[in-house]
């Protein structure tokens, strides 16, 4: 851990950092294809104001065809699907949940009946759903999740009771039938929450899965089944960067070199409007909003390729499902802070190259090389309010709160001095103190505030996929 030096000095500021004229507009912003949000279709245009790039949709066999392979019920409309194309998403399908008829009994819950047969064989009930998805929405969805959190080995959202090699098998099973349907398509693994593995005791399931894909003589040439992984990271903030850097070495276990792309999320217990009194994590408005910041900052410096968030807005069939209210919308239309934290972060880390967390004490920073910008994210990792020193790299910069309220600040002596707010007490800090962003331009020109109100239903006072929690 590197931490800054202390020299005496001061910092002329232009007002106390209470006191930011500018805010958000309520404008959208230019997508950063590398942000996403899940199930943006459920609000649209909220999600455009969020800057969103891409989405996740869920496809359930389940509910495609419920009672037979005859059936076939769109999961959304080419309407909607258009209309998420036309707001610059791209549409990443995630396909999970064998409907009961498909089900093969003898292997028990999610593993379709035909599974060891080839591909090709009719009778191989998941390559033929799999081929007739894929054709349905190819050159509109190209980009397909196979599965959700198999780790997930036992409770209400468990999704598969197989064994690892019955995965293996369905993995090679959808490489094939969906190279085959569409030669574009890139394959995901399933998002895995690695904590209901650690938390028993028991070897992450990626690493067992992909030590029984290279057993495959079948596997090299096929790129091991996957052109991505997948995390959900749904508690701490900075576990979005140890998880993605462990999760990199793992795959490197096996000679892989493969992109990850994490979904990030925690839901509010205290919203006055959907409160949820024995939530497993105790979470407050705020620290949703600053949970959002931390796990994109956090992501890029890990390496993630694409960071989306859990998820855009609640709906009433989810929460009657999960009364965790993950949504950055509520189901009324409302917006939770997390919402203008989520548009602050997309428009202060878009563009990154590449970033670093450079410092983990008691304070965080985080720098984000944006190529002509740098951000530098910085946030207390303690109860006590902390002092962080900033070095400068350019004469001024836009400080930036969470909320989306900014101004000019001045460096003295190198460098910029930052007042953090403590962390929550009660709760031993599962998400840091309320951040500051830093933004700095290099060569000609400043950085300035380009996004002035945008107001949520809860004003600030100084999360499926479902969370990782185990039972």
């Amino acid at each position: 851990m590197k931490r800054c030096p202390i020299p005496l000095l001061t910092l002329l500021l232009c007002t106390a950092i209470a006191a930011f004229p500018s805010r958000l507009s309520a404008q959208a912003i230019a997508p950063d294809p590398r942000f996403g949000v899940a199930e943006a279709h459920q609000a649209p245009w909220a999600a455009a104001e969020l800057g969103a790039g891409w989405t996740r949709i869920t496809f359930r066999w389940s509910e495609i065809q419920p009672d037979g392979p005859d059936q076939w019920h769109e999961p959304l409309t080419d309407e909607q699907l258009a209309l998420e194309r036309s707001l610059g998403r791209e549409v990443v399908g995630l396909v999970v949940g064998t409907p009961g008829w498909a089900v093969d009994p003898q292997r028990g819950l999610g593993v379709p009946q035909g599974l060891y047969l080839d591909p090709a064989d009719p009778r191989n009930l998941w390559a033929v759903f799999l081929r007739d998805l894929v054709s349905r929405y190819t050159g509109r969805i190209d980009h397909w999740v196979i599965w959700n959190e198999p780790d997930v080995w036992k409770g209400p959202h468990q999704s598969w009771e197989g064994s690892v090699e019955d995965f293996a098998r369905l993995m090679r099973v959808s490489y094939v039938a969906i190279k085959e349907t569409n030669p574009h398509a890139v394959v995901h693994l399933p998002g895995l929450t690695h904590w209901w593995d650690a938390n028993y005791g028991r070897e992450p399931f990626l690493r067992r899965l992909l030590r029984t894909i290279s057993a495959d003589p079948a596997a090299a040439p096929n790129d091991y089944y996957f052109d991505i992984a997948t995390l959900h990271i749904y508690s701490q903030p900075e576990s979005t960067y140890d998880l993605t850097v462990l999760y990199h070495s793992l795959i490197g276990e096996f000679g892989l070199e493969k992109p990850i792309w994490i979904e990030v999320g925690v839901a509010p217990s205290d919203d006055p409007v959907c409160p949820v009194p024995d939530a497993p994590l105790h979470v407050t408005l705020e620290e949703q909003a600053a949970f959002v910041v931390q796990a994109m900052a956090l992501g890029i410096a890990a390496g993630a390729e694409r960071i989306g968030v859990y998820r855009t807005a609640d709906t009433e069939q989810d929460l009657a499902g999960d009364p965790a209210p993950f949504g950055l919308v509520r189901v009324d239309g409302s917006r939770r802070p997390a919402f203008t934290a989520y548009r602050v972060a997309a428009t202060y880390l878009a563009g990154f190259h590449r970033g670093e967390w450079s410092r983990r004490d008691e304070i965080s920073l985080v720098t984000v090389d944006r190529g002509h910008q740098t951000t530098t994210v910085a946030w207390s990792r303690t109860t006590d309010p902390q002092t962080a020193l900033v070095p400068a790299i350019a004469t001024q910069a836009l400080l930036v709160n969470l909320w989306g309220e900014a101004r000019i600040a001045y460096p003295e002596r190198g460098y910029y001095v930052l007042d953090l707010p403590g962390c929550d007490a009660p709760r031993a800090c599962l998400v840091g103190g309320a951040p500051l962003m830093v933004v700095e331009t290099t060569g000609n020109g400043i950085v300035v505030a380009s996004l002035p109100s945008l107001h949520t239903s809860s004003p600030p006072n100084p999360t499926p996929v479902h969370p990782q929690t185990p039972p």
